[in-house]
């Protein structure tokens, strides 16, 4: 069982903390949590009461071992050699942490989560399967998302078109009772439909079916994930004393260190386990990023020397044990001679990330009641799609999309810099296929604004984003700067049947995002990629760093540095 330990929190990070876990002692916050009180929040139930599933969900879930068995069976009947999970948000980030986190098993498919309808993308994956081996898992709770829709479409015509293939005998569905989904698979044949308790949101459903079918087929022992699941829910019911309650404890530091500023959540996770950070950015952002405030989750920035970062940063760092740890125990202790508030918790195996996904769900709906906040609306995200649809009805009656102009390298880092001030967060937002090259050139970027502007940095592939932290962006504190990367979407893939092509819609979504951004007065800035992604990136990273002005031999060696903000 994952354990918390040396917890690195000094005057008056421990007062605040203590006179926060006295109030929820003393309003009985964890008794009424478990009652599914919707008080604790807001003083009407709407979209609470029926949004509470997730705190017992892992006990419904042994119910489901024999289907899930059932699965695995007709994969290895079928010789699959490869799964593909067709979701967005909630239904794709709790699988992508347990592909990345966990060895490839033997005898067990390849699994790839797709949440992306930039063409680049979505050709990788396609190129990368073969069509008449490969299960196709279509998972979204609100059985209609029109990215998971559209790479249903491309893959169904990409199976049935195939000369060796099973139609609908290649496809599972998971999804919430009486969609739209639910419907397409029983129409389609679909192998296996597996309908979801409803009563959980997305962000909130890794435990669930939607984590537990992919993890089933991957070759993970889910009975395993499920016991960790419920040490840590039985643990998380303490209430006296609370600080042996890890979901109040991380729920309370996490709410009332954002009250005095930090709330910026920092995640550093060992290398075997950086991903979770991901679930948790979602979590977090989509949860919390509403009414002005907010908790500002960051995963995987680059870990800095401690007078990089500025007053507003509560580290967590999850450390795996027998992972490659040595760097980061070396950055996290100078982390704490520098007073900086840590918390850490140890994980023996990663089979403890189910413990975690628990912790941090409950931790989250507390943090949700100190913050005054709604934690199971996203009332935000609508817009962006609305936005979406908006552009998609241009295009189809003008043929053409809005052309937006975009600011080059240089003028993007001087927008950017204009903007940045203590507190502030700079959200890079990249509509483009993911590689190495373009991710090392962001990690650059990440880390000269940290080190140079003291500021925080998040990063995220769009359209996923709009699913995870786009809620954040607008609903949140007005203190972010977002810088929007934008690919040529060249060569374009056709999505079947629709009037649009995968490239139209991503475009679509990034300029519906923008428009949602500019309405609620945030600071954007539109940078086209071109040919080279990471060039261009690296592009703006040079503008924001120092320069070495020349100066005349009778002046010391030592150059001054200039910058360029």
């Amino acid at each position: 069982m994952s354990t918390q330990s040396r917890d690195t929190l000094t005057s008056p990070f421990t007062s605040t903390i203590s006179s926060t876990m006295e109030a929820l002692l003393r309003d009985h916050v964890v008794e009424r949590l478990w009652a599914k009180d919707h008080r604790l929040w807001k003083p009407e139930p709407r979209e609470i009461n029926d949004r509470l599933g997730w705190l017992t969900v892992h006990a419904q879930m042994r119910e489901q071992l024999a289907n899930l068995q059932r699965c695995i069976a007709a994969a290895e009947d079928m010789n699959i050699s490869d799964v593909v999970l067709l979701g967005m948000g909630g239904s794709s980030l709790g699988p992508e942490v347990l592909r990345t986190s966990f060895k490839p098993q033997k005898q067990f498919p390849r699994l790839w989560v797709l949440d992306s309808t930039v063409p680049g993308w979505v050709r990788e994956v396609t190129r990368s399967i073969s069509p008449k081996r490969t299960f196709f898992l279509v998972a979204s709770k609100s059985g209609g998302t029109i990215e998971v829709m559209s790479l249903f479409a491309h893959f169904w015509n990409l199976v049935t078109k195939a000369k060796i293939h099973r139609g609908g005998e290649q496809f599972i569905a998971i999804t919430d009772p009486g969609t739209g989904l639910e419907k397409l698979a029983r129409d389609y044949g679909f192998r296996q439909i597996f309908t979801n308790p409803p009563d959980i949101g997305g962000r909130y459903s890794v435990l669930s079916l939607f984590g537990l079918v992919p993890a089933a087929l991957l070759g993970l022992d889910v009975p395993r994930l499920l016991d960790r699941a419920s040490g840590m829910a039985v643990r998380c019911k303490h209430q006296a004393p609370l600080e042996s309650n890890p979901g109040a404890y991380l729920g309370a530091a996490m709410g009332s260190l954002a009250k005095i500023g930090r709330d910026k959540v920092t995640v550093i996770a060992s290398p075997s386990v950086t991903t979770f950070g991901l679930w948790a950015e979602q979590l977090l952002a989509e949860s919390t990023g509403k009414e002005g405030t907010g908790l500002i989750p960051v995963a995987q920035e680059p870990v800095l020397r401690p007078s990089a970062y500025g007053n507003d940063r509560l580290f967590v760092y999850l450390r795996l044990r027998g992972d490659k740890n040595i760097a980061l125990d070396r950055q996290i202790q100078a982390l704490r001679k520098a007073r900086h508030p840590i918390l850490q918790f140890d994980l023996h195996d990663r089979y403890d990330l189910a413990a975690e996904f628990f912790r941090w769900e409950f931790s989250t709906a507390v943090a949700g009641h100190i913050l005054g906040i709604h934690p199971f609306d996203q009332p935000n995200v609508q817009e962006s799609k609305d936005n979406t649809n908006r552009v998609l009805g241009v295009f189809q009656s003008t043929g053409r999309l809005p052309q937006l102009s975009g600011s080059s390298p240089t003028q993007a880092a001087q927008n950017i810099c204009l903007q940045l001030q203590a507190g502030s967060y700079v959200s890079i937002l990249a509509y483009t296929t993911p590689a190495r090259p373009f991710e090392a050139a962001v990690r650059r970027l990440r880390q000269a604004l940290v080190s140079q502007h003291h500021v925080t940095t998040t990063f995220g592939y769009g359209p996923r984003y709009l699913h995870s932290t786009g809620q954040l962006h607008k609903g949140g504190p007005n203190t972010g700067v977002f810088l929007q990367l934008v690919d040529r979407m060249t060569p374009d893939m056709a999505i079947p049947e629709k009037p649009f092509s995968f490239g139209t819609l991503a475009h679509a979504q990034a300029a519906g995002d923008l428009q949602s951004l500019h309405a609620h007065d945030r600071q954007a800035v539109l940078v086209h990629l071109g040919r080279d992604p990471a060039s261009t990136v690296q592009a703006i990273t040079a503008a924001l760093l120092p320069t070495r002005t020349p100066r005349r031999r009778t002046v010391a060696k030592k150059q001054r540095r200039t910058s360029h903000c």
